[in-house]
């Protein structure tokens, strides 16, 4: 029974049915507005503060960006700080361990300079540094775990040994004592529904990251937490890319879609506007789902990303509503398709409709009347294009692609990648959390062909 609740995103565990009921579940927009005025009337009926819960893991390269900010935020808010120090992920929440370790070291080196972070890490710390680091924080007090924290994170990516010695001669723990702490940690994340680190907690939400900070701090302030003295986000990003480019050159932009990813919906409205508003050559690069490459998602993990990515269609104007998860033969009927209409023209167009049709209008696309009407509607020839219904030569393609993207360390969706336009100097990046990461590459690219029109 267990196993078959951690993984109810398995086609083989759980019916179509019971799928769609929970991710509907998950991704509520009604449920969550009530879940956030049951937590606060029960948070005040109980007169208890406002309790933020803050996982730290001290090899974690996030964990590094986070920790800059836990300090502004107990400045900025009426808060009680619950620091929770954490260890390894659990290993059913992580996939393609390797490919995850590049790509996390890289995305901290690219993005702390946006949010003016030093981080000089080539590589990660090495065990015994770790190790220290943690006899460290397990030795701190909660009062004092954000300074301490800081400078331990510094030091221990500098590699700078020194400094961590001198602090562990005033903090250290035995090994059994750090065990014990990290193990307790992780009980308290997997209890609040989480799986990494780096992460903020508050009152049945989680917000990971820099990435997620603001969110949290529209909360606060909402609930009236927020000093009046304090009116600044915390932790902005220095963005130099405008909203349009013109250019005599252009770029070539990989998108790497899955017609399962909720946030590679959420995706599409700014991939769209990305291609209208930027000199650049879109490569549509469509994959198999997760869970169509026999990657199980445990129930937490599952329930965060619909939740969050819900969260984040909201934000972005590209709303989830009705969930139709396309897993199975909807999706093996949609992708057959694919090539042909990706040769006339219209490959995007195509998985945007598609994607709109499974997480807002709760449409089956493996409708042959849907995808008639879609391919119409795509002003293409519904005869010629249905020919390849069923057919299997485009598994080849989502084969190549999904090698295509591991290549650049990315194993989930949505993911990108960048290069010149002759196809040259790659740079991938994974998430829509990073579409403005695009825009800057982008524009750096251009920059100087953009400075002479």
């Amino acid at each position: 029974m267990i196993k078959y609740f951690k993984n109810f995103m398995s086609r083989r565990t759980i019916s179509a049915n019971i799928r769609n009921k929970l991710m509907n579940t998950f991704s509520s927009y009604e449920i969550f507005k009530d879940t956030r005025l049951q937590s606060e009337a029960s948070r005040q009926n109980d007169q208890r503060p406002h309790e933020v819960f803050y996982f730290h893991k001290v090899d974690d390269p996030y964990s590094h960006l986070t920790i800059q900010s836990v300090k502004k935020l107990q400045t900025s808010y009426d808060i009680k700080l619950r620091p929770v120090l954490v260890g390894s992920e659990s290993l059913e929440a992580l996939h393609e361990p390797t490919l995850y370790n590049h790509y996390c070291l890289q995305d901290v080196q690219r993005i702390a300079p946006f949010y003016g972070i030093e981080f000089q890490a080539k590589s990660y710390p090495t065990k015994e540094l770790v190790s220290l680091a943690n006899s460290i924080l397990s030795a701190v007090n909660d009062q004092n775990f954000v300074d301490i924290a800081t400078q331990v994170s510094s030091a221990l990516w500098r590699g700078d040994s020194v400094t961590l010695d001198e602090i562990s001669s005033s903090y250290f723990a035995t090994t059994s004592q750090v065990k014990e702490k990290l193990k307790i940690g992780n009980e308290i994340r997997n209890g609040k529904g989480y799986y990494f680190g780096s992460a903020y907690y508050y009152e049945k939400e989680l917000y990971w990251g820099l990435d997620r900070l603001p969110y949290l701090e529209e909360r606060l302030t909402e609930l009236g937490a927020r000093k009046k003295s304090e009116n600044n986000e915390i932790c902005s990003l220095n963005l130099k890319a405008p909203k349009t480019l013109v250019s005599e050159k252009k770029v070539n932009l990989y998108y790497y879609p899955s017609l399962n990813s909720p946030y590679t919906f959420v995706s599409t409205k700014r991939i769209r506007e990305i291609r209208d508003e930027y000199p650049i050559n879109l490569f549509m690069k469509p994959v198999l789902p997760m869970l169509m490459r026999k990657m199980n998602i445990p129930t937490n993990k599952a329930k965060y990303i619909l939740s969050d990515a819900a969260r984040e269609g909201r934000r972005y104007g590209n709303e989830m509503k009705i969930i139709h998860s396309p897993i199975g033969n909807p999706a093996r009927k949609s992708y057959s398709l694919f090539p042909a209409i990706d040769k006339a023209g219209k490959g995007f167009e195509y998985i945007e409709a598609l994607l709109k049709a499974s997480f807002q209008d709760g449409i089956n696309i493996g409708d042959d009347n849907f995808l008639e009407n879609l391919v119409t509607n795509l002003e293409l020839d519904w005869e010629l294009i249905k020919k390849d219904l069923y057919s299997k030569h485009w598994q080849k393609i989502l084969k190549d692609n999904v090698e295509d993207m591991y290549s650049g360390n990315c194993w989930g969706v949505p993911s990108f990648k960048i290069t010149d336009e002759d196809g040259s100097n790659s740079f991938f990046t994974w998430g829509q959390d990073r579409i403005w990461l695009l825009k800057e590459e982008i524009y750096k690219r251009l920059e100087k062909s953009h400075e002479k029109l």
